[in-house]
């Protein structure tokens, strides 16, 4: 439909106003869109197999199945109704609906691809507000103004002239086609996913890379599209990724690790690591950063650039199982045989505790209180955390040395005074 198409429509409305051909108009329009919604609502209650390649297909369908049933079901009903009466409103609604389901498809493949970004409701509120803007500036015949005024600032970038109006054919072309390219990979990640005995951090690479290398194919491929020269670009391009090399070191050291980590499978989801001062669970690898969840719900975003640039003690590396070590202090007039065997006893006792290699006690050295003893025992499920098993163990052991009269000592310290010499 024409600038001049929408504008005669524009005003055939408002002419349409005074008319009672208006009244049938609203109630033809109000039944198409119940029907749209019933339509909606019977899409909905089809399951989504998740997992599969087309998950993202039958998602966006759902999505936006309101709008394309309401502005079909318009369609036909303008072409009904026209022999009888004005369908100038059935002609104004086809374009409204037609911007309500480009926002719903574009925000859908922006979810879907951005899972978790607290941006993107108020990036669809702007972009919204920006669709509906053109829509109504193209209906009431605005639009060929507002796009003169954007072609007469202009500027040089290189040997090419652009203007305002270049700009924006470009930021839209470079978000259609990147668009495209988001869904393109989606499909491609539920695929990866999907295969069997793919390795998960080697999904994850494939997955990123295949994203980055087409999001970069898209801009490439957009930017041409309404005539901008890439060539122009190459001058601010270089003085750009030569600030970007020193601003962003850090930055891009990070993001190398990353893929380094990913791909060498040194460290995976659902090792328990000690990196520094840090150790939990890795629950997520980016390619900038990685997460670890301690005992105590704290996550710490560690950089991928110390994780391969310094020790990391991974505890489940090659073999989940780990020893863990408790002291405990027994007065020097204590039975130890006693004492070393409700140690073993103790830990025997916890369900966690692996029976091989069995639990045992060390005499570790002869302190100035007492004597140190040192119970080791082996656990499978490190990321379970080891202060409940510690508490429990020790719990056991000091209610048998009470029962058995086995001391645990505090520190003692004995003063003697001496008398002077010539003093009685």
């Amino acid at each position: 439909m024409t600038q001049n198409d929408l504008a005669s429509v524009w005003h055939g409305v408002l002419a349409d106003l005074r008319e009672p051909d208006l009244i049938w108009q609203l109630a033809a329009i109000g039944v198409c869109l119940l029907l749209a919604k019933l339509g909606q609502g019977m899409l909905r209650g089809r399951p989504v197999v998740a997992g599969s390649p087309w998950e993202l297909g039958q998602g966006w369908l759902k999505r936006i199945a309101f709008p394309l049933l309401a502005l079909l079901l318009v369609w036909l009903a303008r072409n009904v109704a026209q022999p009888w009466m004005h369908v100038n409103l059935f002609s104004l609604a086809l374009p409204l609906l037609s911007s309500l389901a480009i926002i719903r498809l574009v925000f859908y493949v922006l979810r879907y691809s951005f899972l978790g970004a607290t941006w993107l409701a108020q990036f669809e509120r702007v972009f919204s507000f920006m669709v509906w803007g053109v829509v109504a500036l193209h209906i009431t015949g605005l639009l060929p103004e507002v796009i003169a005024v954007l072609e007469s600032v202009s500027f040089r970038a290189g040997k090419q002239q652009l203007t305002l109006w270049h700009m924006l054919q470009g930021i839209a072309a470079v978000l259609i086609t990147v668009l495209a390219a988001l869904w393109l990979s989606s499909a491609i990640e539920a695929r990866l996913n999907a295969a069997v005995g793919l390795d998960s951090n080697l999904r994850a690479v494939l997955a990123r890379v295949s994203k980055a290398m087409l999001v970069l194919l898209a801009v490439l491929i957009g930017l041409p599209m309404v005539g901008i020269d890439l060539t122009t670009l190459s001058v601010f391009g270089g003085a750009l990724g030569v600030g970007l090399g020193f601003g962003l070191q850090k930055i891009a050291s990070n993001y190398v690790s990353g893929f380094i980590l990913l791909l060498d499978n040194s460290i995976r989801i659902g090792n328990v690591i000690s990196v520094g001062n840090d150790r939990g669970e890795v629950t997520r690898i980016t390619t900038r950063y990685t997460v670890l969840k301690s005992g105590t719900g704290v996550e710490s975003l560690v950089p991928n650039e110390l994780l391969v640039g310094s020790v990391v003690q991974n505890e489940s590396y090659s073999d989940p199982r780990v020893r863990i070590a408790l002291q405990v202090q027994v007065s020097y007039d204590s039975d130890l045989e006693r004492a070393m065997a409700i140690m073993v006893a103790a830990a025997t006792a916890q369900a966690r505790v692996l029976p091989a290699p069995a639990p045992g006690v060390l005499l570790m050295n002869f302190a100035d209180s007492g004597i140190n003893l040192e119970l080791g025992f082996w656990v499978a499920d490190p990321e379970k955390g080891t202060g409940q098993l510690r508490s429990d163990i020790n719990l056991a052991i000091w209610r048998e040395f009470r029962q058995s009269g086995i001391a645990i000592p505090f520190p003692q310290r004995e003063i003697r005074i001496l008398k002077e010499a010539g003093n009685d």
